[in-house]
């Protein structure tokens, strides 16, 4: 409180007795010069000049007063613009109408010309000297930095824009940039112009106007714009040598005061223009789903878990619990969640899900109403080599915590899972589809609510495509792709956890649910993406190498099998699938592959396969 009290006197004070001093002489220049120009410079009647002249203390005072509660002494007048020209305009309006008033009740001699005179010479002054400093700093500021500036683009002929050059020609943070071209989609703006600078076409001539008007930097202002719009422009920037920026989402804009839009442009990242446009879930509704709730995370540490740990701990739970047999990993989230949440009840504990009798002391202490189980081994190729070590971990690892769950009364269970246990041609897939298995099955004998969450891959998670790309590029390539026709469907780790998130409100108890992915992509061009993303052109300075696809990998990932069908949510991007078909003897079946594999067997495979009916295992395949 007292550093503003001081900075308010010492700064604020100084600045309104300034503009407070030019108002007064604007009153006094105003009223004499309205008399002039009235009676064309020649000699002014006594009577006049004296209802002028007399009562200028007055005057002065009540405009003065109308000035002050029309807030000109507190707007920053170096980002002035229309509102505030609106403001000046009204305020000196006011001023006349009052002046006026009181002067006719008065019977003070004036002419009726006078007063609009007065008026508009009133709005000139004040609105001057208001505007002389902006129109000023924005001259010098031109003058000084032309043969220093950075010539740049924007992409976005929209409002964004509009504050963006304002933003831009007044901060001396970004002083070295000099906007020379805009690029606008829409017909009816192109050749038009914002604050001087031409909208010179759509982004096929971004190229183009970067060699025209020596462009370095490329600033995509679309806040509201889709992913795949902003693929089209980065495709189209990233042939450019030029540094590309982004002004994010529409949401982080609004949020943010309008003159501090430069502090947000950030350069690209991958998320930006890859994957799909991230779905709209009812944020309100999961809040109200996990508040003062004891949940456990499983598996808290990894990709999916610490995003998991982040989105439940906004919600205010009443104990969140991170359990991880990675200690480094659940290190990691427990101080960024102690950082970012100091007031959070927070428990870490080390453990594994494969240890019955540890995860059930935490059952027993805590007594966990919803569990998030999110451990499992999720690495295809290395689970194709070791593939007991899939059945140890996923299957009996679920089966722990879904007893556990039952015996000691969660509201909630939710199973990550994953699109490759469709019709799964791996290990993995495989195991984790007996994951689902299990949550159906305890969930018809158990007051327990049981579901699984079905996606593809997450960008930027633990084994994902796009770590390795963005490593193989460091070191100088080649970038490995196992076939060029592999497809694979992505979304974001925010993205899916809020699914996970979102499910759980919905959860009845038996439901798959399953997501809209959107349209598969291209591993083979995602790699060049990733390269243009890098600043290098793909086949030319980073090469792209085909491997061959790699043990239990398949071309084309499926997200929901023929015979489940489709139910709809309330989210129409959230589907459910139905009920899975599952022996009578599947408890049975599934303890004795579970027994196998702790006895490391060499045919777990196919043991597998006699559970999981359209998992195949191919010959010579062990």
């Amino acid at each position: 409180m007292g550093r503003k009290i001081r900075v308010f006197f010492n700064k604020k004070i100084p600045r309104i007795m300034v503009l407070v001093a030019f108002d007064i002489l604007a009153v006094v220049l105003a009223s004499i010069l309205s008399l002039l120009i009235r009676f064309d410079f020649q000699p002014i009647p006594a009577d006049f000049l004296h209802s002028i002249t007399y009562y200028l203390p007055l005057d002065i005072i009540f405009t003065i007063a109308i000035f002050a509660l029309s807030g000109l002494y507190t707007s920053i007048w170096k980002y002035a613009s229309v509102s505030e020209s609106i403001t000046v305009v009204w305020a000196c309006i006011g001023s006349g109408v009052l002046l006026y008033l009181y002067k006719h009740i008065a019977g003070l001699p004036l002419p009726r010309s006078f007063w609009f005179l007065y008026a508009f010479l009133l709005m000139f002054f004040t609105g001057g000297v208001r505007f002389s400093y902006r129109i000023g700093r924005t001259v010098l500021h031109s003058f000084s930095k032309k043969d220093r500036s950075k010539n740049t683009m924007i992409v976005g002929g929209g409002e964004a824009a509009r504050i963006l050059i304002d933003e831009i020609s007044r901060n001396g943070e970004y002083g070295n940039t000099r906007v020379r071209c805009i690029i606008d989609d829409d017909k009816q703006k192109q050749g038009s112009r914002i604050r001087g600078i031409k909208i010179v076409g759509n982004y096929h001539k971004i190229q183009e106007s970067v060699e025209k008007y020596g462009i370095e930097e490329i600033i995509i202002a679309i806040p509201s714009a889709s992913k795949e719009d902003i693929a089209k422009i980065v495709n189209e920037c990233q042939k450019t040598k030029c540094q590309i920026q982004i002004l994010p989402s529409m949401y982080l804009t609004m949020n943010q005061k309008t003159n501090n839009i430069v502090k947000q442009i950030r350069p690209i990242k991958y998320e930006d223009f890859l994957g799909r446009d991230q779905i709209v879930v009812n944020n309100d509704e999961i809040t109200n789903n996990l508040a003062n709730k004891t949940i456990l995370v499983t598996g808290g540490g990894g990709s999916i878990g610490s995003e998991l740990c982040r989105q439940i701990a906004k919600a205010g739970p009443k104990l969140l619990i991170i359990f991880d047999i990675y200690e480094n990993n659940a290190y990691d989230i427990q101080q960024e969640l102690y950082r970012n949440y100091p007031d959070l009840n927070l428990q870490t504990i080390v453990g594994s899900v494969r240890d019955y009798a540890r995860l059930e002391k935490v059952f027993i202490k805590y007594r966990p109403e919803q569990v998030y189980h999110a451990a499992a081994h999720k690495h295809v190729p290395l689970m194709e080599v070791s593939p007991n070590e899939a059945i140890k971990n996923n299957c009996l690892g679920t089966l722990n915590a879904v007893k556990l769950a039952d015996k000691y009364g969660a509201e909630k269970f939710l199973l990550v899972s994953t699109d490759k246990a469709v019709r799964p041609t791996n290990i993995m897939g495989a195991s984790k589809r007996i994951c689902e298995m299990i949550v159906q099955t305890y969930d018809k004998k158990s007051k327990t609510d049981y579901v699984a969450v079905r996606f593809g891959n997450v960008l930027g998670s633990n084994g994902s495509v796009i770590p390795l790309f963005l490593k193989q590029i460091e070191e100088g390539g080649p970038v490995t792709v196992t076939h060029k026709d592999i497809t694979r469907y992505f979304m974001t780790i925010p993205e899916a956890v809020s699914l996970i998130l979102q499910a759980g409100v919905y959860a009845e108890g038996g439901e798959i649910f399953v997501l809209d992915m959107g349209k598969p992509v291209k591993i083979y061009d995602l790699a060049k993406k990733i390269i243009r993303y890098k600043g290098y052109e793909p086949g030319k300075d980073i090469k792209i190498k085909i491997t061959g696809l790699r043990p239990g990998e398949k071309l084309y990932e499926e997200m929901l099998m023929d015979e489940e069908g489709l139910k709809e949510t309330p989210n129409k991007l959230i589907h459910i699938g139905k009920p899975i078909k599952i022996d009578k003897d599947f408890l049975g079946n599934l303890d004795k592959l579970i027994d196998s594999a702790e006895h490391n067997l060499d045919d777990i495979k196919e043991r597998t396969a006699k559970i999981v009916d359209t998992y195949k295992v191919k010959k010579g395949k062990k």
